[in-house]
């Protein structure tokens, strides 16, 4: 009779991290631990563990010998496999990481050998003819296992049946559970569909198979987005939304409703912002006479998905840079003061004149930083 591998709530553990490590060293010791991920269940294993990688594959034999797809836990892990990577690459890389996308790259010929021989595995393992596929989680639970592993980590999806988001919490477990050695429950996953894999070209890229996200998702995230952030999304980041789009069309040669199908979008939200606010009257009568209105300005909750989607987030104080990597801590190289001597002080309760002040600070502070961060 067989045993079902033990299963653990993480979520609900009160020792996250010794869970966390637990299923690591289960992994680096030859295991197979269930995973979750933002869209699907997996079972994963260390690439280099040979007896463990022949366990996988036995989980679904129809799967036959084509090569795994490699979970990083973080974008700058994706070098150890590629060879040189387009501007495109590094594009959807920096947008679409951490996400629910595969990203294949073609690797040069003597490339591949050589990650092969370093990594101790045969090249067929990991690499198909030219190419690698290649996939950063947008799971806290999935990434932390992945680094407490230690190991290049490969995960085959579980049949899709086992990812019914009745029972997404117990995927796997179902058709699995007696082969292998850990599950790890990390709730439903954030997408019911499976991650959409990309070929990245030279200059181009082509969607193989379509998943959580589509072309019209994808092409929004690759605009050049800008967003502010502060507390309550009425004072300080709107009026820095309206003057850096002014500014930007400025610098570009371009009204400013043309920004977006030149590529660039500006944004502005709170971090304990509610939804749909209007900006304060001395914001509104501050930016009227410089030709900026925010009267149709509605404020925003700060989300991961605006974070996701930004290339640069320009934060007021030191309270709105925490906010937005507590949300996503692969986010924390996005985050820039908007002034880096110190914070911009709320001016909520004060006169027209100390918006009027904060106006003229702002055009200054947003010049800088976009000749700076966006060379404009």
């Amino acid at each position: 009779m067989t045993t079902a591998a033990p299963q653990i709530r993480i979520l609900e553990a009160y020792n996250y991290s010794e869970q966390v490590r637990r299923a690591g060293q289960a992994l680096r010791g030859g295991g197979i631990v269930i995973l979750p991920t933002e869209t699907v269940y997996g079972a994963a294993a260390v690439l280099t563990h040979r007896a463990a990688i022949a366990r996988l594959r036995a989980l679904e034999p129809a799967a036959g010998h084509k090569p795994f797809i490699i979970h990083l836990a973080s974008a700058q892990e994706a070098d150890r496999y590629l060879g040189p990577v387009s501007d495109l690459g590094r594009r959807l890389i920096s947008k679409l990481w951490p996400g629910p996308v595969g990203l294949v790259f073609q690797v040069p010929p003597e490339r591949q050998a050589q990650v092969a021989q370093e990594l101790g595995v045969p090249l067929q393992e990991i690499y198909e003819q030219d190419s690698i596929t290649l996939r950063y989680p947008d799971h806290p639970v999935a990434t932390d296992v992945i680094a407490a592993a230690e190991a290049p980590v490969v995960i085959r999806r579980v049949p899709a049946d086992a990812n019914d988001p009745g029972s997404a919490g117990m995927a796997g477990t179902e058709v699995w559970a007696d082969r292998v050695d850990l599950v790890i429950d990390g709730g439903s996953p954030k997408y019911q569909k499976p991650s959409t894999i990309i070929r990245v070209r030279q200059s181009d890229y082509e969607i193989l198979r379509p998943g959580a996200f589509d072309r019209r998702i994808i092409e929004r995230l690759l605009r050049t987005t800008i967003l502010f952030v502060c507390s309550g999304n009425t004072c300080r980041s709107p009026m820095a939304e309206a003057i850096a789009r002014r500014l930007l069309a400025e610098k570009l040669g371009v009204a400013q409703s043309e920004l977006e199908a030149k590529g660039y979008v500006v944004l502005s939200a709170g971090s304990f912002a509610v939804a749909g606010a209007r900006a304060t009257p001395a914001a509104v009568e501050a930016l009227g006479p410089l030709g900026m209105d925010l009267t149709r300005h509605r404020s925003r909750p700060l989300t991961s998905e605006l974070i996701r989607q930004a290339d640069v987030i320009f934060t007021m104080g030191r309270s709105h840079a925490a906010a937005v990597t507590a949300m996503s801590p692969a986010a924390a190289g996005k985050v820039v003061p908007l002034d880096a001597q110190a914070d911009i002080e709320d001016p909520i309760g004060g006169d027209v004149s100390v918006y009027v002040n904060l106006a003229a600070s702002l055009q200054e502070l947003i010049s800088k930083r976009l000749a700076e961060k966006l060379n404009l």
